[in-house]
């Protein structure tokens, strides 16, 4: 079976708060999306030069964790 990735790029400001991050769910903030990810994926994250970073995630595992976060968003 062939699975399909995405890749979540994250900015950073120069403080280290997080200022853009993709697939981010209405409702909430870019800092908000990235801590809720961290906190649930932090695992497959890559920090990378230049203040950016990406999570690796599946298809599957990106709507899991959007459905999970809506309740953080409302």
């Amino acid at each position: 079976m062939d699975t399909q990735n995405v890749i979540l790029h994250a900015r950073f400001a120069p403080n280290g708060t997080v200022v853009e991050i993709s697939e981010r769910p209405e409702g909430l903030t870019p800092q908000a999306w990235f801590n809720f990810l961290s906190d649930k994926a932090g695992d497959v994250y890559q920090a990378l030069a230049g203040g950016r970073g990406v999570f690796r995630l599946t298809r599957e595992e990106l709507k899991a964790l959007k459905q999970a976060a809506a309740p953080a968003a409302a």
